[in-house]
């Protein structure tokens, strides 16, 4: 007598594909990330938007 019941199917244990052992690349990690891109988005026009008016205001001559 075997060791499988018959009246379940006997199925080959599935096989790891190339893509699925592959690791995630950073890139797609992070784009794939809705929250980070909108702090992101959101900070670095902001961050550069402060740095310019300092430039600019630190740029206009002293009143004598």
């Amino acid at each position: 007598m075997s060791d499988t019941p018959l009246d379940q199917p006997h199925t080959q244990p599935k096989q790891a594909t190339d893509d699925e052992l592959d690791p995630i690349p950073f890139m797609q990690q992070l784009l794939d990330n809705p929250f980070l891109l909108l702090f992101l988005g959101v900070t670095f026009p902001t961050v550069f938007y402060i740095i310019w008016g300092i430039i600019e205001i630190t740029s206009i001559p002293l009143a004598n």
